[in-house]
Formats: structure tokens, sequence, C-alpha cells
């Protein structure tokens, strides 16, 4: 696969010339784009050879080289228990969810239990605007079927792989669990939203104890499934009215710490990425770029879209998702 900055110009004559592609970029210019065998999300954050940056009048382009074929799909929230039915014999799937939306809600809260999710690599991101723009511009995904832009439900692009290639899919976490005395949170219910948790078998407001403890909130809550660690991030604390807002949804029963904290975010990637990233596909955390001060920073090799929520089969957090093409079998 091949990582590209193109021009609306530039990126059209690859979609003509039949390639298949992922694309992310400024809503004004993704809608210029024909139609063809891709999809394509909105942000203007980026991490590009050069570091960290906002780009208006580019597009990020990934393009899957050695697909033998490709299937964009536009899917309602209702429909997204559907996703597996278009996934090839070999290959992987793309997809972008918009932040906000009812889906990307769905998706978070129900999306392991959709039949067949996790039957092949399942890999995208949650699309925004600058934060600026936030509350005034929706998120938009592409469909690239159709040239149609939509702020509500989930674009797939389904990849065929020729036989004896496998799509890789990983994600870089710079987090960790705290040690042994940090705190463990577990909740009473699944959702983006917490007031009740209880911490170290105590029962309490969540918004006022991290408050009074005078908690880090850029430090996420991270679970450990079967090895796999998964961060929870926090988006706001209201204090007042004992709510916490989360940007990926807690899960019932499930015991989280509080991460350790870093030193340098780009030292933390860049060491955790080696030398890396090349020719992979990728996407940082909008609150990986922020906290971790990325703009003008380079994450290792890596380049790609900074977005509003990663997706590798689940919806995750502060976290870099990447993905590369092999010879042999599939790998989770």
């Amino acid at each position: 696969m091949k990582n590209e900055m193109l021009s609306v110009a530039e990126a059209a004559a690859r979609i003509e010339a039949g390639d298949v592609m992922v694309v992310a970029g400024d809503e004004a210019l993704l809608a210029q784009l024909p139609r063809g065998k891709w999809i394509g999300g909105t942000t203007v954050y980026f991490v590009t050879e050069e570091g960290g940056a906002v780009v208006r009048d580019k597009l990020f382009c990934t393009r899957f080289e050695r697909a033998t074929g490709a299937a964009p799909r536009w899917l309602e929230v209702g429909e997204l228990p559907k996703i597996s039915e278009g996934y090839a014999e070999n290959g992987f799937t793309m997809i972008m969810i918009p932040a906000f939306s009812v889906a990307h809600s769905d998706f978070a809260v129900e999306g392991q239990g959709y039949p067949g999710l996790f039957d092949q690599p399942l890999a995208g991101w949650i699309t925004g605007v600058h934060l600026d723009e936030l509350g005034k511009r929706a998120p938009k995904v592409f469909d690239g079927a159709t040239g149609v832009a939509h702020d509500e439900g989930a674009v797939l692009l389904h990849v065929e792989l020729p036989d004896g290639v496998a799509a890789d899919l990983d994600i870089l976490n710079i987090f960790a669990q705290g040690e042994a005395e940090a705190l463990t949170f577990t909740f009473p219910k699944a959702g983006f939203e917490a007031e009740v948790a209880t911490v170290e078998g105590q029962e309490v407001n969540l918004a006022r104890y991290i408050g009074e403890h005078e908690i880090d909130t850029r430090l996420p809550l991270v679970a450990n499934y079967a090895g796999t660690l998964v961060n929870v991030s926090i988006q706001e604390v209201d204090a007042q009215a004992g709510k916490v807002k989360l940007y990926a949804p807690v899960v019932e029963g499930v015991e989280y710490r509080l991460a350790q904290a870093l030193g340098s975010y780009a030292q933390a990637f860049a060491e955790g990425a080696g030398g890396k990233g090349a020719n992979e596909y990728s996407c940082n955390c909008i609150l990986n770029y922020l906290y971790g001060e990325l703009e003008g920073q380079r994450t290792g090799g890596f380049t790609g879209p900074v977005t509003f929520g990663e997706i590798a089969y689940i919806l995750l957090n502060q976290t870099l998702v990447r993905m590369e093409l092999h010879e042999g079998d599939a790998a989770a």
C-alpha cells in the first residue's frame, strides 16, 4: 500500500484509473472526487512526513495496490449488524463512521456482538472536523460508489486480496495500566457517560471523585482484554451535574486502571513504533495530537489522518491503529 498527500486533481486521477483507496480530508475537497472504488472521511488533522499538521488544501490517500477487487458500501444505522455480510473471501474491510452520530454510539456499545465482525480484519476511524468547528459542522463520510456524503451511518470498503496475501491489523498503545497500587475502577452499566463507579471497592460519584483527587484526565482508563490493552478516554467532567462523559464506552463489570503517566508523547510513539510505519495504513487519535503536542513532531514512520476515534474491530481511543499487507495467513 502507499500513502500520499495529493491534490484533488491527483486523487481524482487515481480514482479514475481504478485505484482502490481510502481518502481523508476537508469536506469541500472530498465532495469534488469522482465515483470509484474508494471511501472517504472528514478531518483536517494529519501526521505527515514532516510531522503533525492541519492541512486543508490536500487529501491524504492510502492506495491498496495489491487489491484484486473492492466494493464501497454505505450502511444506515439499523444495518450496522450487517457489516460482515460484505466481507470478501480473502481480504479486509475499511470502515468510517461520523463522530457524535447515532452510528458512533451504536457501534461502540454493540459492535462486539455483531455477527461475524471478527472474521476478517476491520480497520478504520471516526471522522471529525476542526476543533473550532465543533457544533457548527457535522463530520461526514463519503461513499465513493455514489459520491454521496453522509453524517450518519457508516461507509465500508470491502477489499479483496490475492491468494497468499493477508492483512495484519494491530494497535500501538503507548499507555500501560498503572501498577498494582493504581486505582481500580468498575462500572455498573455500559455507556459513554458515567455517574457511579466502584473505586477500590467503594461506590463513588465519579465526577466528584476525579475532582477531589485531582486525577489527570489526560490519562485514559485502561482495561486488559485478554492481553490487549484498550483505552477509555475522558471527554468532560461535570462535577456539578455529577457526570463524566467518555470518548468510548466503559463496559459493565470490566476492571479499569488509570494509565501510568508519560514523559514525552512523541518520544513514546517513536520508541513504540521503532522503524515501522512506512507503507502501512495508520490513523492516530486527536487526543494524542493535542496532549502530546504532535504538531510539527513525527510519530515514528507512521503517517495518516488524525481522528476522533480509531477502529481495530472495536472503537478505540488514544491509540494508533496500523495495518500492513504481507505474504501468508491473516493475522489480527
